[in-house]
């Protein structure tokens, strides 16, 4: 795989953003999983610079150190030495498994149903603003491509994209607020998604749902991109609760 830095894009400044003062470690160790586990930085890309990365995290370089080699402990990134060397991701996603999807629920520690809504209500009023939004060329060819890529999609690669490609809807609103809180909603369920299996029924499916939403926000019909959003979640949801059944 080629090796890339991760660059700055309205997700990635959503994902580095200032961390807590007050609990810096540990919401800096969330903050780089969240980027890894939701594909901003993939595997085998290098994360920026300490340099750069500190300050979006407005910590300290010894506090950023402190938890990447925690990361790197747990295996989901490596360093390297010399000129292109710096700090790798190795993540892999795990192949999909019930239980851990009964894990990952017990380890969210919140209730499914809110966890849901929550990602419901974002998701769908991202889509209705960026339905609502006068798109740039290259926002609308972004779109696009991100579509593309998802319907060309394996199944090893499938998740990471279909994130990307929700995300960017978010995206395009122009509120870095609202691209961060699609992002943690799309974290507090990514590893009950990773534990499923992709299949080829749900992602032919997917792809139609995946379709009217993008149609929906290029054509600027917000009513129609809120509803096709809303229709896709549900179906998720009812995804998840048939494998927890």
């Amino acid at each position: 795989m080629e090796e890339t830095v991760a660059g700055r894009t309205p997700l990635s400044d959503a994902v580095f953003r200032p961390v807590r003062a007050g609990n810096a470690f540990e919401e800096t160790v969330e903050r780089l999983l969240q980027a890894i586990k939701l594909g901003v930085v993939d595997r085998g890309d290098r994360l920026p610079p300490e340099r750069e990365l500190a300050p979006l995290l407005g910590v300290s370089r010894v506090t950023l150190r402190e938890a990447i080699r925690v990361l790197a402990q747990e295996g989901y990134v490596e360093s390297r030495r010399g000129r292109a060397g710096g700090t790798f991701v190795t993540y892999k996603r795990p192949r999909p498994r019930t239980t851990d999807l009964r894990r990952a629920l017990a380890a969210m520690g919140d209730d499914l149903h809110d966890t849901l809504t929550f990602r419901l209500a974002v998701e769908t009023g991202a889509a209705q603003l960026a339905a609502s939004a006068p798109l740039s060329e290259s926002q609308r060819t972004l779109l696009q491509t991100r579509l593309d890529d998802l319907n060309q999609a394996g199944p090893d690669a499938y998740r990471r994209l279909d994130t990307l490609f929700h995300l960017t809807i978010a995206e395009l609103t122009g509120s870095p607020t609202l691209v961060a809180a699609c992002a943690d909603a799309r974290m507090r369920v990514t590893d009950l998604l990773n534990a499923i299996p992709v299949l080829d029924a749900n992602i032919a499916h997917a792809a139609n749902q995946h379709d009217a939403i993008a149609n929906a926000v290029l054509t600027g019909d917000p009513d129609a991109a809120r509803q096709a959003v809303t229709e896709h979640l549900d179906g998720t949801a009812a995804l998840l609760r048939a494998f927890l059944a």
